[in-house]
């Protein structure tokens, strides 16, 4: 058995089993000034130091603390690897602010170096979700740019413009292709909340805006898929401390039903205005230009029915990437949202395929 499947075959027996052999360090790290917390799982039992990758959480209410990404992360030290997860207090409050990811991948790499549990060599680099494509880009950033070995990332957008259409539609296409998959509404929440109020016309718009960052962070702490109907109480507590006239915007973003438009605006025209006012009060929230400058490695892993961001993006990274060395797996075995049974006849096909992808990113460092 080569090293290579060794590894993936410890890892995925942890992953279906629980590990038993980690251990988890918790640390404070300094950002720019700021204490965060970070997370250090390991080997038990590591007689030196190691491999080691840091792992970026996405915009998620449990940050670090997120179920998969625990799973995932003590799955890859009973592989025998290294990992930090840095805590971004920011990203869990659900700002979108993607400027945070350089210093917190630097404070990372500054933190398991003092900690000793790491080799003197490059470390890999892991996004998921938000985190995956701002930890792409900060890849290339000469701040942190000779430390980092390889990157992955995990279910991350490309286009913010494309990104929105999709969270606001359900319509995707890549290269002439049209899909549609119903949109899962967190990401319209998410968005809403952070730039609502930069689009001209919904300046005014704070407590629509304020209305669904609380919807979303109750989605958070709840844990339930967003489309699901425990959720329509707090819906309609919201609504009622939105000011009436503002109400059908509420409804745009919280409810949305398919295929729905308004006298007053059409999820297009939303979409439309969003991206505008994302890219006016934060322009690095498109991170393309950087994409180009990316030259190593690079393994995007991303869900073909991601509800949240769809697989198109996906596609679209793959090609901006045009200086890196990158691989594409594009599998039913990953996603944002609650996902559908897998047939017994797909999953021959997406198992091997998927470790395949997995083996090649656990030997990156």
């Amino acid at each position: 058995m080569s090293a290579i499947s060794s590894r993936v075959v410890r890892y995925a027996r942890a992953w279906a089993m629980g590990p038993d052999d980690v251990v988890e360090d918790e640390i404070i790290i300094d950002r720019d000034g700021t204490s965060i917390p970070a997370t250090i799982a390991r080997p038990r039992g590591m007689s030196g130091p190691l491999p080691a990758w840091v792992v970026l959480h996405g915009i998620t209410r449990p940050g670090r603390a997120h179920a998969q990404l625990v799973r995932f992360t003590r799955s890859v030290a009973s592989a025998g690897l290294v990992t930090i997860v840095p805590e971004v207090p920011e990203w869990r409050e659900l700002s979108l602010a993607p400027s945070l990811t350089v210093p917190t991948v630097a404070a990372a790499i500054e933190g398991i170096r003092d900690a000793g549990f790491v080799r003197g060599e490059q470390l890999g680099l892991v996004g998921f979700s938000f985190g995956a494509p701002h930890a792409i880009a900060a890849s290339s950033d000469r701040r942190i740019r000779n430390e980092i070995a390889g990157v992955c990332g995990f279910g991350g957008y490309c286009d913010i413009g494309e990104t929105i259409r999709f969270m606001m539609t359900g319509h995707h296409e890549w290269e002439g292709h049209h899909h549609h998959l119903r949109p899962d509404p967190y990401g319209r929440w998410i968005v809403a909340a952070n730039y609502l109020t930069a689009v001209p016309e919904y300046a005014e718009a704070t407590d629509v805006a304020d209305a669904l960052r609380t919807l979303a962070k109750h989605a958070g702490d709840v844990g339930a898929p967003s489309w699901d109907s425990v959720y329509h109480p707090k819906i309609r507590t919201l609504r009622a401390s939105v000011a009436d006239e503002r109400q059908w915007l509420f409804d745009a973003f919280a409810v949305a039903p398919e295929g729905s438009s308004s006298k007053h605006s059409t999820p297009e025209g939303l979409a439309e205005g969003l991206v505008a006012g994302a890219l006016l009060r934060d322009p690095s929230i498109d991170p393309m230009t950087a994409f180009a400058e990316v030259r190593g490695e690079v393994h995007l892993i991303h869900g073909r029915r991601d509800h949240l961001i769809p697989f198109t993006e996906a596609h679209r990274l793959e090609a901006a990437l045009s200086r890196a060395r990158r691989r594409l797996t594009v599998t039913r075995l990953f996603g944002h949202s609650a996902q559908e049974g897998l047939p017994l006849w797909s999953s021959l096909a997406e198992v091997p395929r998927f470790a395949r992808a997995l083996s090649e990113v656990l030997t990156t460092v």
